[in-house]
């Protein structure tokens, strides 16, 4: 059987569990997750666990939040005046919203917190800071 080496194309089934068993993704019910091992296409953590295995391999991998979305950074978060946030807009805590970076690009926040005069939105990604377990079936090599 071909043991998967860096480079080789794979099809995996996962789920992802946080530390209080919470599930937060799977394949499960969808195609597999393709991807190219060592490519930077998927968490470090997760890639780094696939060589060695072979197609119907099972494994349980547990990725420390340095090798999956890295540690909350504080400078991710940002006020903005309330009043510069269209009416329109729902200000929920926990909210994901959509803004622009000064280069046009779209980038993903969540509502942190809502004062009377503030908004103050988080670009961390929502798993930055956890450590992740992820129970994964190899499907493919090819």
């Amino acid at each position: 059987m071909t043991q998967v080496k860096t480079g080789d194309t794979v099809r995996i089934h996962y789920t992802g569990i946080l530390d209080d068993g919470t599930r937060f993704d799977s394949s499960e019910g969808r195609d597999p997750l393709q991807f190219e091992v060592g490519s930077g296409q998927i968490i470090p953590g997760l890639d780094e666990a696939l060589p060695g295995m072979v197609v119907g391999d099972k494994k349980t991998v547990n990725v420390p939040a340095e090798a999956a979305y890295g540690p909350v950074d504080p400078n991710a978060r940002q006020e903005v005046p309330r009043e510069q946030i269209p009416a329109d807009i729902p200000l929920d805590p926990g909210t994901q919203l959509q803004m622009r970076t000064p280069d046009g690009r779209a980038m993903p926040v969540t509502v942190a917190e809502v004062t009377e005069t503030v908004v103050t939105l988080d670009a961390n990604h929502p798993l930055a800071g956890k450590d992740l377990t992820f129970d994964i079936e190899l499907v493919s090599v090819g």
